[in-house]
């Protein structure tokens, strides 16, 4: 009913009006209307939690009502063995003390590391996260215990608890061994803020390997076909972000969301038969020196930069600083955001 009205429109206007006037009218309904669908799809998200809470729900139940209201949080995936890397990032992209919650408060950026607890609850490791906790205030930890093998299920528990904390339009997952420029980031994504049930990335399709023993096999290869074939289109792992309807879904649907091998081929299933748009933001995987300094010499300052041989930035620890100063963006450059 809605694109017969705004077809409707289309024809009166080219009738009564020159057409600068019926180009600008056309953009300003197109606009209307995909706020209005974003404002639908809220809402179906809101009666799916509320079905859910009555029914027992299939997952974690969403609260949105008295959260706080901010624009993307920003999860940094880490592990109990990477504090070099993660203070690596404090130095560079990563705001530390007055700075991080300046940032959230003033421009609605939540930045944090990512971690769940040892197999041991309580003991030398996560004693260890205790102490860098009590000291830099950046973490979020989860009711996951660690593994290589779960990047998957923390993923999943990710995002449930992220949607459950933070009232936020987006909800970024990011490796830390990946250089990222805020400004960049929260800008591109501005661009989505009205799209329903967005998932933004460099969207990839791969080999499903069969193969034992090789890095990325996929025991469940027979359900990509036969011997050869490829995945789905999926965002890259090192970095991606999804919508907060997607991320309430993904809460509510916990228990029920298949996890392959791989973490990105995991969210990518569960989007894959969704209403979802797929957003290719190759801005979001650009390489590493000299790539990202061309390209920021050039205008166009990447979101986000790593070596896709390492998936990730090779030797992190000790290139990030040099990375930084290559491709980042300027200290300026997120307070320039609106966040509104």
């Amino acid at each position: 009913m809605v694109h017969r009205s705004f077809c409707l429109l289309i024809q009166k206007l080219e009738e009564e009006s020159n057409p600068n006037d019926v180009m600008n009218e056309v953009s300003r309904t197109h606009q209307a209307i995909r706020s209005l669908d974003k404002s639908v799809s809220s809402l179906e998200m809101e009666l799916a939690v509320e079905r859910a809470k009555r029914n027992g729900g299939l997952g974690a139940a969403v609260p949105s009502k008295g959260l706080p209201k901010v624009f993307v949080v920003v999860g940094i995936n880490t592990a109990f063995s990477s504090k070099k890397r993660r203070d690596s990032l404090r130095d560079t992209w990563v705001p530390r003390g007055d700075k991080l919650r300046q940032l959230e408060k003033e421009k609605g950026v939540v930045v944090r590391f990512v971690i769940g607890h040892s197999a041991t609850p309580g003991g030398a490791l996560d004693r260890a996260i205790d102490v860098e906790e009590a000291e830099t205030r950046d973490f979020m930890r989860l009711d996951h215990v660690e593994g290589y093998h779960e990047l998957s299920s923390k993923t999943r528990i990710y995002f449930a608890a992220a949607v459950a904390t933070w009232d936020a339009a987006f909800y970024v997952k990011v490796d830390d061994d990946v250089h990222v420029n805020l400004g960049m980031l929260t800008n591109r994504l501005a661009r989505y803020r009205t799209t329903p049930r967005v998932y933004v990335g460099c969207m990839k399709s791969g080999p499903v390997l069969s193969q034992k023993g090789v890095k990325y096999h996929e025991p469940e290869s027979w359900k990509f076909g036969d011997e050869g074939n490829k995945y789905f289109r999926h965002a890259t792992g090192q970095i991606y972000a999804i919508s907060r309807d997607l991320a309430s879904y993904i809460s509510i649907n916990q228990p029920i969301l298949h996890r392959f091998a791989n973490e990105d081929v995991s969210l990518g299933a569960w989007l894959i038969g969704l209403e979802v748009e797929h957003v290719d933001d190759r801005s979001l995987c650009c390489a590493t020196p000299p790539d990202c300094e061309w390209k920021k010499q050039a205008g166009n300052v990447c979101a986000a930069s790593f070596d896709w041989s390492c998936s990730g930035i090779c030797k992190s620890v000790d290139r990030m600083r040099a990375i930084h100063s290559a491709c980042g963006e300027g200290d300026g450059a997120v307070s320039n955001f609106a966040a509104a």
